[in-house]
């Protein structure tokens, strides 16, 4: 499949333009996602319609706790990423490519397979998510515009590192996306991700102001990103600059993949890295891989009762009318609350 949002350069040589690496690519060589292939001057998606994992998730999965909460995902995904996490929780078919000499592995599959398939099971939306939907971007464009028109929501689980022109193109059929913020220091984006922390705010700032509904993800790693100063900043971010509306799911991190020199999280770090959410204002902030902890509960900001009452990714019980706090009024942020 011919790939979108690239240039030929000096005859033969593509630069492409999906994501912020802005891989400059020689003849026969791929960028650093592993699935985007120079083939004669001609850049080439290696994963289109090639999906390695498709499951029906709890929206909660993803996660997303304001976007038709109780709801049912259809959920897919193909190989590659373009970033190269060291604690990546999906690397055997993140990193794959990059791993395995560069093996491709998916069942082959068309949009309209994976829409049938999402109406046939009952789902509301079509969640691209597991690896980096950004490196499967054609696939995942073709399959959100089929579903949109029939109804079905579209929603991302990414790293934020698309540009602005892979934005523009999305953006008419995303209905919303969790963001993966990392860490709110360069320096670990460029040790444990081979990334930028810039490209990533810029990305959720623009979401936010094409009406993308957008719920923030921080796996909070010990001694890496867990500074009390450094989330500080970070929550301040999301409240300044994105809302106080904005979710935040602070995430307990399980030694994986090539970083197990580090221990769980402990859950005193969570819960004080929540209470640093709601001290920047954050109306809405969960902690997330430690279940009974409370911190999955939806509360309302204004009379403090819970209105979601969640157990892992169920919901026990559901205070919420009209979008609305059923106890008070006050509005609830989100989609289909």
């Amino acid at each position: 499949m011919k790939a979108c949002l690239y240039d030929t350069t000096d005859g033969r040589k593509v630069k492409c333009h999906l994501c912020h690496h802005r891989c400059s690519i020689n003849v026969g060589r791929r960028g650093l996602c592993g699935v985007r292939e120079n083939r004669q001057g001609v850049l080439r998606s290696l994963v289109y319609g090639k999906v390695i994992a498709r499951h029906v998730d709890p929206i909660e999965k993803k996660p997303f706790f304001h976007f038709l909460p109780g709801s049912r995902a259809y959920s897919i995904a193909t190989v590659g990423c373009n970033f190269t996490c060291r604690f990546c929780q999906n690397a055997d078919i993140a990193q794959m490519p990059a791993d395995r000499r560069g093996v491709i592995a998916g069942s082959p599959a068309s949009a309209e397979e994976e829409v049938a398939a999402a109406t046939a099971a009952g789902c509301r939306s079509i969640a691209y998510t597991y690896t980096e939907p950004t490196v499967f971007f054609e696939f995942a464009c073709d399959t959100a515009r089929l579903a949109h028109g029939r109804g079905i929501r579209n929603v991302f689980v990414t790293n934020g590192y698309m540009t602005p022109e892979a934005l523009e193109m999305i953006s008419p059929f995303l209905d919303a996306a969790n963001v993966d913020l990392k860490a709110f220091n360069d320096d670990f984006y460029k040790k444990m991700c081979g990334a930028r922390l810039a490209p990533v705010l810029k990305t959720l700032k623009e979401m936010k102001t094409r009406g993308i509904f957008v719920e923030v993800t921080t796996l909070l790693i010990p001694g890496l990103n867990d500074d009390p100063d450094e989330l500080k900043a970070l929550a301040a971010f999301i409240a300044n600059d994105l809302g106080v509306e904005t979710p935040w799911h602070i995430s307990r991190f399980h030694p994986t993949y090539r970083l197990t020199d580090r221990p769980a999280t402990p859950v005193d770090s969570l819960i004080t890295a929540r209470e640093t959410g709601k001290k920047a204002g954050l109306q809405y902030v969960y902690t997330g891989n430690v279940p009974g902890q409370g911190g999955e509960q939806t509360v309302c900001h204004q009379c403090g009762r819970v209105i979601i009452d969640r157990w892992g990714f169920s919901i026990r019980s559901y205070a919420v009318e009209n979008g609305c706090c059923r106890y008070c009024g006050t509005p609830v942020a989100g989609i289909g609350m």
